[in-house]
């Protein structure tokens, strides 16, 4: 069987532990899996040195990205990612190191920015919308608003001309505001966008499942989004960004949707033909198949026992990719869509499909919308692509 080539990881040094409590978070459900985590929540120096040898040892291409996120990356505090960057230096043997930061922004402070900007991190904030829709949601482990936080972080990071991203999860609440969210989001100063949809389903005995599919009925959280309305939300937010801001701001799923009718590599494994390789690292160096399968039966090792190599080019991780095309729903073997969807993210599979399995995504119905709704822009799009003309030029003829 032959080895992937590189391997993503998405680190956790603070494993789940977090400052705030959102109201829809799922992550907190894994200080089941770790609870001595309670009492010492930090990755240690150990674990650190040696994750940073081994990922960089894993990549056979030229850039190793290092992907910091929790629970809450920053309770690191800076000193650590400093010792991170110097280790990143020590073991880089000539390769491209680039490092993204996932935060909710709450304890970013002047000092962060310019750590960030020294060092060149990309950073990811988390922020729901304004204060209103955010603050439904996202509060502090007291119950208060966190959004006046947020946003002060995001003008700290501004002011310091460090490189930032917004990430919002689209939720219940926010699902019906897509124009407001939208253009709150650019008034802040976001240039890249994403918008990822919350899925998550109660178990028969209420608890979540957001992360793993099994069988048995189907009733939703309050908080998750509505199967076809995060369609019609992805196309209000189309509708302006194709005129207006094409070009000028990047939004996941936009640039991914254009990539795949170009024939061009997956930019997002939820929409490539197979998973793996993306992992998920807990404090103790504890690694897992994805960050959406964080339990034990999906746990490839500790880097401590066997090398992130041997467990990119282990044969756990090799069927994990290949089962993401065997278990998907019969009908999307035919679905026009196929080539920008591969049935989606597995961790959505868990509706009734024509065969009677419980292997159709949550979200077929809103990806179904988006991508015939933005099928005749996109086939102008790949048309320009084709002919070595920047596909935002689309924009000069549709204002």
């Amino acid at each position: 069987m032959m080895s992937k080539k590189s391997c993503q990881v998405m680190v956790k040094p603070t494993g789940s532990v977090c400052n705030l409590d959102c109201r829809y978070c799922f992550y907190l459900e894994k200080e089941k899996l770790y609870p001595e985590r309670k009492n010492h929540y930090r990755m240690s120096e150990n674990t650190l040195e040696l994750f940073i040898q081994q990922h960089i040892a894993a990549q056979d291409v030229d850039e190793v990205i290092f992907a910091w996120q929790g629970g809450e990356p920053t309770l690191m505090g800076i000193p650590f990612y400093q010792k991170a960057v110097a280790l990143q230096q020590r073991y880089a043997n000539g390769k491209n190191i680039v490092n993204t930061f996932q935060t909710n922004g709450t304890l970013i402070d002047s000092e962060w920015a310019h750590f960030f900007k020294q060092q060149q991190f990309l950073v990811g904030v988390s922020i729901d919308g304004d204060a209103a829709l955010h603050d439904e949601w996202r509060v502090t482990r007291a119950g208060k608003p966190t959004h006046a936080r947020v946003e002060q972080a995001i003008q700290c990071l501004v002011e310091h001309d460090v490189e930032f991203n917004t990430l919002t999860v689209i939720n219940q609440s926010n699902m019906h505001h897509p124009k407001r969210i939208y253009e709150y989001l650019r008034s802040l100063g976001s240039r890249y966008m994403q918008f990822i949809p919350l899925v998550e389903r109660q178990s028969d005995n209420g608890s979540s499942m957001l992360a793993h599919p099994r069988e048995g009925k189907v009733n939703m959280m309050p908080w998750s989004v509505d199967a076809k309305q995060f369609g019609y939300f992805l196309n209000a937010i189309f509708d302006i960004w194709i005129r207006e801001d094409i070009g000028e701001i990047g939004i996941q799923l936009f640039e991914q949707t254009l990539a795949a009718w170009c024939g061009l590599p997956p930019q997002v494994c939820v929409f490539a033909p197979e998973c793996g390789s993306a992992f998920a690292m807990e404090m103790n160096g504890d690694i897992y198949n994805c960050d959406h399968f964080v339990y034990p039966e999906y746990k490839l090792g500790n880097i401590y026992d066997r090398t992130l190599r041997e467990m990119n080019s282990s044969e756990q991780n090799q069927c994990f990719g290949s089962d993401k095309m065997r278990s998907m729903a019969q009908e999307c073997h035919s679905c026009q869509w196929k080539f920008a969807c591969y049935g989606g993210c597995p961790k959505h599979r868990f509706l009734p499909s024509a065969s009677g399995q419980l292997n159709k995504n949550y979200l077929c119905a809103s990806y179904k919308a988006f991508f015939s709704h933005t099928a005749p822009l996109m086939r102008v799009m790949k048309t320009l692509y084709e002919n070595n003309i920047p596909p935002a030029e689309i924009r000069t003829v549709l204002v």
